[in-house]
């Protein structure tokens, strides 16, 4: 070894990784070998790939060295960390905060209602933040655009698997998780620097579908005081779903409509999406189609496949000249308009496909400097990002001295520089809720601080309740905008009743107060890359009963403690704050459906006025310092103020001041410590808010930019300050309206997902069943492997039963009753028992059941009975069949199939392909078949009885399964019921 710099020889199979050390100090690049390092593609995480390939002189080895395995093209990447290391990021991912047991694969997947075991989501982040037992912290990063498995679940050791050859890039140790983010951003850049209207709130819905009716809504907003800043615009605007253009009846004059949102304080944002509709004399494919932009197939034919539009064609982001005309393209269409765009089914999605997207076998004509001419599977993770790239370049070049706006669905590590993001299609019910918060975390500690859950959730209608408590918290997070789905009820805030109403307007108060904060936490981090809104535990690293805190987080010094179920309001849970000094506060706004807000000991956190709108604010509006002395009796926070759009803070037209407080002989005194920039300040009323304890808090007001005294009262008068607080803080809690606690909205027909599912755990599974519509399961995780099996919406698919041969017959769409439960603490197995009236004296009964001798089986026998059937009818019911209808999830769709033994011993394995297989009599399985995934390493069982069972059917579906049971189809008696009892067993293969 020498320079710092590990040698290699021959090129092993397994061993140590070699290290040069790259960008500055404590960063360290690792290769399998030289000559893998030498073949590696170019980086396109890193904001300069150059940066990833020059070595520096730094005479200093890692802490940490990662071990490889190469096998079958795999490169197989191992690092083993101190027991008691907690891991975070892997990007957007659902479920839980502290992610140790999870493993997740980065393969961009429209995945629609995803669920807490979902394993791919929209985007891919190769990374994952390593929290060490002492506080320090640690960012490992596979730099690589392929498909990428992380795998968490062994305790404290990290595994990557992705295929060869590709760099680890470690990050440290360093003292805290936020040097890590500070260095990782110096090697993927830091997020674009947002326009301060887009920190506002946003609406929206698919679809706001005329001119009159965006107009309506924005107006509405402003009728009811409630803050907006930004209506949007989703694709129904257009002439038939083709992107650049728009519906002339609905959408005459958009310029038009724009100007009359401005005038009140709106902005308009609008969808494109990268299908183009396969359409002569369509001018956006004339032009694509003459510049050869497009994806090709492996014969290199131009892909077709279909999206909103029908038959489409995809512009291939990987060359320049692509890059090039879709910006000029970006660019023309900001003469009508448009604030920002909306990069939406940029996974690529593509319609009516088993993968959800196009062949991996698809050529990108990638430009050199990204890697040159690969197939899609190299591409597929970046495709996304360089979407985004391209609408960022074409808005920068279609108004100069406006900042862009692009949110995109897709994306990878990286792509904050160029767009903020949103977490995708969530469902409205509590757990999404929950999720919510722990998702928008894990994209921060990912390197994209932008981001936020549509709020209220996308699929199904929300109630008051979850609809204002999530507005409560959504509020604050660093993207809020509320958003639902086609065929849902209205999901404005004034559209659950006046206590919602209310609720929804407090929260956006508070939002716009908080602005001035959440403005300069933006610009530190496009400066530096410090997160906007963090984990809990990142006020002390080293408190380990903060890991795992999913129900707060933090805004600078600013701690949010939400409520994200529907039992307890914020105020009434006991939350775990950080040691130190946290004094609680708030606008005269205290609710029991809004967060509690704490700041911390030694912050200052500039407030501003109550407005409707960003750009009702004005430079000389009073400006509020909220102060919280230190143990030492000291604080200190900093504010930055620009004209809050265009470059001109580039060239130094910025005020960033530092505040600071401190305590002597009884008076604090408040000053200006230090200020960066060359804009002038304000003359303007400063006021400032000593914080006392409970709620209290004294005040004074002078100029800003002079010095401000406050005298602190006597121990015995602060005591009475704070009594007198709290008394008034419980009286406001008493006095608010909260919120009506009911199941449904009143009046409207349509699928509720915010009643809360029965949960059924134990041993290797954990299930949750909606009884009030078809007793269906809509989620199957298998706990060890970490595999998500079922996962659906809860008005169809997921495992249903029917009780004819037809689709969907009666037994999918019932209400069914719980007729008995029994739980694993009582010393029974667990198990539920669910009966479904499927009319005609008829009944599905259903046992579902984890055996108590063996915790590896789950067990479904159902039964069609009769329970009263006339006797006008000999006792004998109608024809009917019981059919079992699970629809899987598959978890890699190009890398699945179906095997099983048939009765006449003949092999069969089974791969993707439309339509539907029936096995009939010596064709049937032989009493099991299986769903194996290869990705995984795991296959679902399937056993059953096969005199129960007279035909088995696959069927292939977009991104599913179904391996249906169906029975003999016979009239049933009261002593003759149709039954099929059969079972689920995961094994690794």
């Amino acid at each position: 070894m020498g320079n710092g710099v590990s040698v290699a020889t021959a090129d092993p199979t397994a061993g140590k990784m070699v290290f040069q050390p790259i960008l500055e100090e404590g960063v360290f690049r690792f290769d399998c070998s030289g000559n893998d390092r030498d073949a590696a593609f170019p980086s396109l995480s890193f904001a300069d790939p150059k940066a990833r390939d020059t070595p520096i002189p730094v005479h200093k080895a890692p802490e940490y060295v990662p071990t490889f395995e190469c096998v079958y093209g795999q490169q197989k990447v191992e690092i083993k960390l101190p027991s008691g290391t907690s891991f975070y990021g892997t990007g957007e991912v659902s479920g839980q905060l502290e992610r140790t047991g999870k493993r997740v694969f980065t393969w961009n997947t429209d995945a629609w209602g995803f669920g807490p075991g979902t394993t791919s989501l929209y985007q891919s982040h190769p990374w994952v933040l390593a929290l060490l037992p002492d506080g320090k912290a640690l960012g490992v990063l596979a730099d690589t655009t392929r498909r990428c498995e992380i795998d968490l679940r062994e305790d404290s050791t990290i595994r990557l698997t992705a295929a060869a050859p590709y760099p680890i890039i470690t990050f440290g140790p360093f003292g805290s998780p936020t040097e890590v983010l500070v260095s990782l951003s110096h090697a993927i850049g830091t997020i674009f620097m947002p326009p301060k209207w887009s920190l506002g709130y946003h609406q929206c819905r698919w679809s706001y579908d005329s001119a009159d009716k965006v107009l309506k809504v924005a107006r509405t907003f402003r009728e009811k005081g409630i803050p907006c800043d930004v209506i949007w615009m989703d694709i129904d605007y257009m002439d038939g779903f083709r992107c650049f253009t728009f519906d002339h009846e609905r959408f005459p004059s958009p310029k038009s409509m724009v100007n009359d949102l401005h005038k009140i304080g709106c902005q308009a944002i609008w969808m494109l999406d990268p299908g183009i509709k396969y359409e002569e004399g369509y001018f956006v494919f004339d032009s694509g189609s003459k510049n050869d932009v497009w994806i090709q197939k492996a014969d290199g034919k131009p892909f077709v496949g279909d999206v909103w539009p029908g038959p489409c064609v995809f512009p291939d982001f990987t060359q320049q000249k692509t890059r090039s005309w879709w910006a000029d393209l970006v660019k023309d269409f900001m003469s009508n308009g448009v604030d920002g765009i909306w990069n939406d089914m940029n996974e690529p999605a593509v319609f009516r496909t088993i993968t959800k997207t196009m062949p991996e076998s698809n050529i990108h004509r990638g430009d050199d400097e990204l890697g040159g001419c690969q197939n899609h599977s190299h591409y597929h993770n970046v495709y996304g990002m360089l979407m985004a790239r391209s609408t960022y370049e074409g808005m920068k070049m279609g108004c100069r001295t406006k900042r862009p706006f692009v949110l995109t669905r897709a994306g990878f590590i990286g792509s904050q520089r160029y767009a903020a993001t949103w977490t995708g299609d969530n469902l409205s019910n509590w757990e999404h809720l929950h999720m919510s918060i722990s998702m928008v975390l894990q994209l921060g500690l990912s390197g994209q601080p932008l981001s936020g859950p549509d709020i209220g959730g996308f699929a199904g209608n929300a109630t008051a309740k979850l609809f204002g408590r999530w507005m409560g918290v959504g509020a604050l997070f660093p993207f809020s905008r509320g958003h639902t789905e086609q065929g849902t009820v209205d999901h404005e805030p004034w559209s659950f009743g006046e206590e919602c109403e209310e609720v929804c307007r407090l929260a956006l108060l508070r939002r716009y107060r908080l602005l001035p904060h959440i403005y300069t936490l933006f610009y530190m981090s496009h400066m530096n890359g410090t997160p906007v809104a963090a984990p809990t535990f990142f006020a002390d690293p080293q408190d380990s009963r903060l890991r795992t805190v999913e129900n707060s987080f933090l805004l600078g010094p600013l701690l949010i403690c939400s409520s994200t179920g529907p039992d307890q309001s914020a105020h009434e849970l006991s939350h775990i704050l950080p040691k130190g000094i946290w004094l609680p506060f708030d606008f005269g706004d205290s609710h029991p459906d809004l967060p509690t807000l704490f700041l911390q000991g030694g912050s200052i956190l500039p407030i501003g006025p109550p407005i409707q709108h960003v750009g009702e604010a004005k430079a000389e509006d009073d400006l509020s310092l909220f102060v919280a002395l230190d143990k030492d009796g000291k604080a200190a926070g900093v504010l930055f103020e620009d004209d809050g759009d265009g470059y001109e803070y580039t060239k130094g037209d910025f005020l960033l001041t530092y505040y600071a407080a401190e305590l002597d002989s009884s008076v604090v005194t408040v000053k200006v410590s230090k200020t960066e920039g060359l804009r002038k300040r304000p003359k303007r009323v400063l006021h400032v808010h000593l914080l006392l304890g409970g709620g209290a808090m004294i005040n004074s007001q002078g100029t800003d930019g002079d010095e401000i005294h406050i005298i602190v009262p006597s121990e015995s008068e602060v005591s009475n300050l704070v009594a007198e607080s709290e008394n008034q803080y419980r009286a406001r809690l008493e006095a608010a309206k909260p919120i009506p606690d009911v199941d449904e909205v009143s009046g409207v027909k349509g699928i509720e997902l915010s009643k809360i599912p029965i949960d059924l755990k134990s041993g290797d599974w954990v299930l949750k069943i909606v009884p009030w519509i078809g007793g269906r399961i809509i989620s199957m995780m298998h706990i060890p492997t970490g595999t998500q099996w079922l996962h659906s919406r809860v008005e169809r698919d997921g495992y249903e039963e029917y009780s004819g041969t037809e689709y969907r017959s009666s037994g999918c769409s019932e209400e069914y009753k719980v007729v008995g439960r029994d739980l694993e603490q009582s010393g029974e197995e667990e198990s539920l028992c669910l009966e479904g009236d499927v009319g005609g004296g008829l009944i599905i009964r259903r046992q579902i059941s984890i055996p108590k001798d063996d915790r590896k089986i789950l067990q479904i026998d159902s039964s069609i009975v009769a329970q009263n059937v006339g006797a006008g009818s000999g006792g004998f019911s109608r024809l009917v069949c019981l059919r079992v209808h699970p629809t899987f999830t598959l978890l890699h769709p190009s890398e699945v199939l179906v095997t099983f033994t048939s009765i006449d011993g003949l092999m069969h394995e089974i791969s993707p392909e439309p339509g539907e297989q029936l096995f009939e009599g010596d064709l049937r399985p032989n009493g099991e078949w299986m769903l194996v995934d290869k990705c995984t390493g795991v296959c679902l069982i399937n056993r059953f009885e096969l005199s129960q069972v007279s035909k088995c059917l696959l069927h292939w579906g977009t991104g599913t399964v179904n391996l249906e049971l169906w029975s003999e189809e016979r009239p049933v008696s009261k002593d003759t019921p149709l039954r099929i009892c059969h079972e689920y067993e995961v094994k690794q293969i």
